[in-house]
């Protein structure tokens, strides 16, 4: 088999492979890079309130938890409470919490969700275990196989020797000259 042909079979088969993953860890990469933004792994569901009962640190029992969240209707995810500061009753709640300002009665529950697909590729992205840390290395070399594949397909005026030449170097310089300015 001839190298160019060669070269062709191995940028093709590897990026067929690879395919899904770079998806993943692209879709992933835009995610993180926007995690300032938005939270793109959880979903923040937050609702406030006002209730009419009556809370001190001293007179809070379990029946007056129970009566709020019996308002709130999240009785059947009542986990446990307590007073962090003074005013502040904090009630933790399954997949998230109801926070309490006992002298005004006002409040607001909060609900945590994961964010369907991104929760799980943002998971994969960071790298879960001994074997995946493996698998992504494997992943990365074969993204640089394809990337050196790539450069050596096209031939004459388009090809590394040339545009290609210039696009390549434009690719290196332009990181670069973002490392130096910032």
């Amino acid at each position: 088999m001839k190298l160019r042909k060669l070269n062709r079979v191995t940028h093709r088969d590897i990026g067929y492979l690879i395919a899904g993953m770079t998806i993943i860890y692209a879709v992933s990469g835009i995610a993180l890079n926007h995690k300032h933004d938005w939270n793109a792994n959880y979903i923040i569901d937050q609702r406030t309130f006002t209730t009419d009962i009556q809370f001190t640190r001293d007179t809070t029992n379990e029946a007056k938890v129970y009566q709020l969240l019996e308002e709130l209707g999240e009785t059947k995810n009542f986990k446990t409470s307590y007073y962090p500061t003074g005013e502040k009753l904090t009630i933790f709640l399954v997949d998230g919490s109801a926070i309490v300002n006992t002298a005004t009665g006002e409040g607001y529950v909060e609900r945590l969700g994961k964010r369907p697909l991104f929760y799980q590729f943002n998971f994969l992205h960071y790298n879960p275990g001994k074997w995946w840390k493996w698998f992504s290395d494997i992943f990365c070399v074969s993204l640089i196989l394809v990337t050196i594949t790539g450069l050596f397909i096209v031939k004459g005026k388009n090809g590394i020797t040339r545009r290609g030449a210039i696009l390549t170097a434009a690719g290196i310089i332009l990181p670069l000259l973002f490392l130096f300015i910032y």
